[in-house]
């Protein structure tokens, strides 16, 4: 019998049409290594790693699945840089859900799997590179206390990948509490009001069964994404971290961050960042997150209208009245996280222009943010420059009225609580994953421990050090398709 691995498999998804699903296969792939396991997330899920480490670590391969599991790629639409087309995944499998012993559901998708209907041309295979690399960054992501997916494992699948050059072949197990996308509802709205309406349904049912008892429950449904968005967004800014890629199709419903290709954390201060190579135009930098944020949720609007009103006049002004509360939400999230990264706990006593004021110092000194933050009560540790500068004095004068002198020791222990001094530094990130890719996985094992505690001080002082200028100014990020 084929083991379960731990693994208690449910599959409410492919009871919706079957246009949001497609049969697929895993590709059978002859010479499978293990490369990274995360024990912890396996504890949490409640799976057996014995039985999993004794298949060394290879639980899922063409047609040996776990027990229960299935295989069946989604179909999705996805607004990509703004142009509308139709999507599905090209080289993922959703296994099913998991259910853990606490009674939590999760999706458990293979990333690297193989072709399936939707891979438009594609291998369906995945590099080793950007498969390891998704690993480091959620688990860094999820150190931060930031909603995300996670990674379970990464194998190397011994199928070279050709692209530009011949790749190390691998792929990565995912888990998330959903992978249901703005995409996915945009997909439905081509397919017919009753297609929305079940998705919706099934949302509601799955993520949000508070929300049956509400009248209005799918405009209940649009606002409860905006908060999670809105709480979600500003928690990459106030990390610094750039997604590189804010399509349609990569905005969770459940207010994951999901799908890390050209994802990066900035280390220089600068609003309109751009790491990834296919941003030609800046879309998705850093200080646009928020704005396409909304964006995004406005196309998640207009695939809900038809469950509105079925006057689409009155359906219209009921979502643009609900999509016009984003703005305030995020910024009243964006404020909290701020005023306490500066040490003040009560962000009333605050506003969005003072600390405007701190970001517009640390762009003009081109300052690292982290590091800025962290030791903002320690000025010896801050750019010289940036001391010396009369309107930070002055700035900084006035935060610390506002914190109160006899409060900077309570206040130290707040921005501690907040600020971490560790973050995927981007040029340890490429040299962990250059090791990798030359066999020698150490580097990134230590980076993977480093960043699973990024409030904590580092014994290597190398992990707080931001790369160059020069560095980071040419430095760029690939999706790793």
């Amino acid at each position: 019998m084929t083991s379960t691995f731990g693994f208690n498999f449910s599959d409410t998804y492919s009871k919706l049409p079957k246009e949001f699903v497609k049969k697929s296969d895993l590709y059978p792939f002859t010479n499978p290594q293990h490369q990274i396991f995360n024990s912890s997330l396996a504890l949490q899920l409640g799976l057996d790693e014995k039985a999993i480490r004794e298949s060394k670590y290879i639980f899922a391969n063409g047609s040996n699945l776990p027990q229960g599991a299935s295989a069946i790629a989604q179909a999705y639409c996805g607004h990509q840089f703004g142009h509308f087309v139709k999507l599905g995944d090209g080289r993922a499998l959703l296994l099913g859900e998991h259910v853990t012993p606490d009674q939590k559901r999760y999706d458990i998708q293979l990333k690297g799997s193989g072709p399936t209907e939707f891979s438009r041309g594609g291998d369906g295979f995945a590099a080793l590179g950007p498969m390891l690399r998704e690993y480091l960054i959620s688990e860094s992501i999820h150190a931060l206390g930031i909603p995300t997916t996670r990674s379970l494992s990464v194998i190397s699948t011994g199928q070279p990948v050709f692209r530009e050059t011949t790749l190390k072949g691998a792929m990565l197990t995912r888990v998330a509490e959903s992978h249901i996308r703005v995409g996915t509802f945009q997909y439905a709205s081509i397919n017919g009001t009753d297609h929305v309406r079940e998705l919706a349904e099934y949302t509601i049912q799955r993520h949000f069964a508070d929300l049956n008892n509400q009248e209005k429950k799918f405009e209940a449904l649009l606002l409860r994404i905006i908060d999670l968005q809105s709480q979600l967004i500003a928690q990459w800014m106030s990390v610094g971290f750039i997604h590189g890629v804010m399509n349609t199709d990569n905005m969770s419903i459940c207010g994951e961050t999901i799908d890390y290709g050209p994802c990066a954390f900035m280390n220089h201060y600068k609003q309109d960042t751009v790491f990834s190579s296919i941003d030609r135009n800046g879309r998705y930098a850093y200080g646009n997150q928020p704005m396409i944020a909304h964006w995004n949720l406005t196309r998640f609007a207009e695939s809900l209208l038809i469950l509105f009103d079925e006057d689409i006049d009155i359906a219209k002004e009921k979502a643009l009245s609900i999509l016009s509360l984003f703005k305030e939400k995020y910024s009243h999230h964006w404020l909290n996280l701020m005023a306490k990264k500066i040490g003040i706990e009560n962000s009333s006593r605050v506003d969005e222009t003072f600390i405007n004021e701190f970001l517009t110092l640390l762009e003009k000194h081109e300052a690292d943010f982290t590091n800025s933050f962290r030791n903002l009560n320690n000025p010896h540790q801050l750019k010289r420059s940036l001391t010396d500068d009369d309107v930070f004095v002055q700035w900084n004068k006035k935060r610390i009225n506002l914190i109160g002198k006899e409060n900077i020791h309570n206040s130290q222990k707040l921005m501690d609580s907040i600020n971490p001094c560790v973050i995927p530094r981007n040029h340890l990130v490429e040299q962990s994953l250059d090791d990798a890719n030359n066999g020698n996985l150490e580097t990134f094992y230590e980076l993977v421990q480093v960043i699973q505690h990024p409030y904590s001080m580092p014994e290597n002082q190398k992990y707080l050090e931001p790369p160059s200028l020069e560095y980071e100014q040419s430095y760029r990020t690939f999706c790793g398709t």
